[in-house]
């Protein structure tokens, strides 16, 4: 098995187009890391960098004690399963499966093993003699992804391979994704710009954003512990309450609540707050941290209802915040919250970092 290591990675295609840099990451055997993030942060830029596909300007990759920076896919053993499924489609799911191996001279019986044992891993034996026009999204991108599994390569990649399908669908390949990753012991690479993929797929989670890299951690830390304001707002769903406020003595003002501000070395002027909607809790008593607002928008999500309302606010326009409440009609109704200290984060306003250590 081998390690995946990407060291400096940088990639310029003209002096105003940098799509990744100076990115340093490691992936062990038997790790997924997701790369996530919006649509032109790099992400598939790095992948292709994986797979040799695209040159680096500066870095190196490593795959295992191996230096790949600049040789040919065929000589790095990688598997890549694209969005595009990229099946034969002349070929049934059995050829589909044997041709990779097939040009690599394997065996003949050591192939016929391999599909046998990726087949029934897969539940493919059904479908063998289709030819991918005769099989659903999700049925094609299962043979996709066994053509991938039958070449025991060091590393595998994955290019947003569930975004052709339909929401159900989605969720149900995402769970066999999970188990097939859970039996394989070569570091896996998956992009995405779904965060529901990324936090249930992943042992760990590179965010990106414009080219660089946010935050690398475990899915529930990347949830938990965001490590900029942009990490903050772009996980989670429905996304975090992020506001401007304020700063008076050792508190944040928002509206005619005052919050405790943390330990800093000097109190800024301004400071950004940040609770997710789940962490607002209705109010049981009256003190100088509830806080007080108007309902104007009520969004059915089944389990709960997401709540938007205003906040008055002598400084200007209203605040608004949304929470989530269980399912009952609030329009037009005065609530008072509470916000534990525990779950509120605190950015700074130039940079966006985190100035909150959580353990």
């Amino acid at each position: 098995m081998s390690r995946l290591e990407l060291k400096n990675l940088n990639k310029t295609f003209t002096p105003k187009v940098i799509p990744v840099k100076d990115i340093s990451l490691s992936v062990e055997d038997g790790d997924v890391l997701s790369l996530l993030g919006p649509s032109g942060c790099g992400k598939s830029t790095i992948l292709r960098m994986i797979a040799g596909l695209e040159q680096p300007t500066r870095g190196q990759v490593l795959i295992g004690d191996r230096d790949v920076t600049f040789k040919r896919p065929g000589d790095r053993n990688i598997a890549m399963v694209f969005q595009s499924y990229a099946l034969y489609p002349h070929l049934n799911v059995r050829e589909n499966l044997r041709a990779g191996l097939k040009l690599k001279k394997v065996p003949t019986d050591e192939i016929e093993k391999r599909i046998a044992e990726v087949s029934h891993i897969l539940g493919l034996d059904d479908l063998m003699q289709r030819k991918p026009g005769q099989l659903s999204g999700g049925q094609r991108q299962r043979v996709a992804v066994g053509r991938a599994l039958v070449r025991r390569s060091d590393v595998f990649l994955l290019d947003e391979p569930l975004s052709n399908l339909d929401a159900l669908l989605r969720e149900h390949v995402r769970a066999d994704l999970k188990q097939i990753f859970s039996t394989q012991k070569a570091p896996v690479v998956y992009v995405t710009h779904d965060q529901t993929e990324a936090m249930t797929l992943s042992t760990q989670v590179a965010v990106l954003n414009n080219g660089y890299l946010q935050q690398l951690d475990a899915p529930e830390r990347i949830y938990d512990r965001p490590a900029n304001q942009f990490v903050a707002g772009f996980v989670g769903s429905p996304q975090m309450n992020l506001l401007t406020l304020p700063c008076q003595g050792n508190d944040a003002l928002l509206g005619d609540c005052k919050l405790r501000l943390p330990d800093l070395p000097t109190v800024p002027p301004q400071i950004v707050f940040g609770v997710r909607p789940e962490h607002l809790h209705r109010a049981e008593t009256d003190n100088a941290a509830t806080l007080k607002g108007k309902v104007f928008l009520v969004e059915n999500l089944g389990m709960h209802n997401l709540v938007s309302f205003k906040v008055p606010n002598a400084q200007g326009d209203p605040i608004v915040l949304r929470s989530l409440l269980p399912p009952e009609l609030w329009l037009n109704r005065e609530l008072a919250f509470t916000i534990p200290p525990d779950e509120i984060h605190w950015f700074d306003v130039e940079s966006g970092d985190s100035l909150v250590r959580r353990s």
